[in-house]
């Protein structure tokens, strides 16, 4: 079993702090409009292609997009990036239930073919009931879990190549088929913690994805959902979401964390810890519990940091340390079951470079990845111990605060 390494596209926007992306688009945090906020990066479509073709030459293997109102239309936006990029994948999120799955089937398939077989999909069924009002969704939290079962179903069977007839609570399709179905059938992933969660990625998931918790918790998600799995005569993959901040020394790593807490006042803290608490997801919950909302002891696991999640929705751990640390902590993960890990990092370029320079190569080195990167700077010596990205040896300058 190897790793596969995913990066993300911030589709929100972008910057060199933790609020940055939402002073672009409030993401649910209010910010003075007599605030200025310097270093914001507008997600547009030649900033997010420096990012995909980043990851591609880093060796990355694909990239996550959100999916909400707060972001771009993750399908049209990778269907453009498609177009700039050789051999990068696609992991495009969508929220079941507000399009017809015959339509988003076909959606997928026609993604395959103008991609060349690139597309795969990070099914959101979404825990927050003001974000799915917005969309013009009412149903409950358990009812969109078994609303996204049904939607699943009728996708894979429209997927087969023949007429499908689905009668569920939530959809009824007759006939229903994809004149060409993708080739190859697109994996899905799908994230969910609560008990109405379990049975859905048990039963459709080809990997579940969970948020960076200690090694601890997730080895338990990943028993319940392999128990789960087994019963239906499954069986499940699994991947974890971090945010990443590795460099030449874990002093260096944990100085740009701390840099990044300089800029969140209390005021801004508690305002997003509000917004965050009201979500219905369980996932989310639990990323809140491991921080309470305090500065104090951010540090919940060996090398793993709560503090993005002090004003970040959904993952809101980052693995911080030198490279050879976070290689160590990605290899515990692995020990436990988890194959696909899906990273990020403030700015979203620069963290690229310093992970797939500094990290990738003793991933490699140990006989982990899937897929070692063809740069032609992996295996080039460093001047003074530093990763041979730029002239004289030094990574792209990261911005620590303000």
């Amino acid at each position: 079993m190897s790793v596969h390494l995913h990066w993300f596209l911030p589709t929100g926007g972008d910057g060199r702090t933790l609020v940055d992306r939402h002073a672009y688009t409030d993401g649910g945090i209010s910010r003075s409009a007599n605030t200025p906020v310097s270093g914001v990066r507008p997600p547009d479509v030649a900033y997010l292609a420096q990012i995909a073709k980043a990851a591609e030459h880093l060796g990355f293997e694909a990239v996550l997009t959100p999916t909400g109102t707060w972001c771009e239309d993750a399908w049209l936006t990778t269907t453009a990036l498609a177009q700039q990029t050789e051999r990068l994948k696609f992991l495009v999120a969508f929220r079941p239930g507000l399009i017809s799955p015959v339509l988003a089937a076909q959606m997928a398939a026609t993604f395959q073919r103008v991609s060349r077989g690139r597309l795969l999909l990070n099914v959101v069924t979404g825990g927050d009931a003001t974000e799915q009002r917005r969309f013009g969704d009412h149903l409950d939290h358990d009812r969109r879990y078994a609303r996204t079962a049904e939607f699943l179903s009728v996708v894979r069977g429209v997927w087969g190549g023949s007429p499908y007839d689905f009668d569920g609570e939530h959809f009824q399709v007759e006939g229903g088929l994809t004149a060409l179905p993708p080739d190859p059938l697109p994996e899905i992933f799908f994230g969910g913690s609560s008990a109405a969660a379990g049975p859905v990625a048990a039963e459709h998931a080809d990997v579940y994805l969970t948020w960076g918790e200690p090694p601890a918790q997730v080895k338990e998600k990943i028993d319940w959902i392999r128990s789960l799995a087994e019963e239906r005569g499954r069986t499940v993959r699994f991947g974890i979401r971090l945010h990443t901040i590795s460099r030449d020394s874990s002093r260096e790593a944990w100085a740009t964390a701390d840099r990044l807490l300089d800029d969140l006042d209390p005021e801004t803290v508690a305002a997003a810890q509000r917004a965050l608490g009201r979500s219905e997801s369980v996932g989310q919950q639990r990323m809140l519990a491991l921080h309470g909302g305090s500065r104090e002891k951010l540090e919940i696991s060996p090398n793993l940091w709560a503090g993005v999640g002090l004003v970040r929705g959904g993952a809101g751990t980052a693995l911080v340390g030198s490279h050879d640390e976070v290689a160590d902590r990605i290899e515990e993960y692995h020990e436990l079951g988890i194959e696909h890990v899906v990273l990020s990092g403030y700015p979203h370029l620069e963290e690229a470079y310093w992970f797939g320079e500094g990290v990738t190569p003793l991933l490699a080195a140990r006989g982990l990845l899937a897929q070692v990167p063809a740069s032609p700077l992996l295996g080039v010596p460093a001047r003074n111990g530093r990763p041979a990205s730029a002239p004289g040896g030094a990574p792209l300058l990261v911005a620590g605060g303000r």
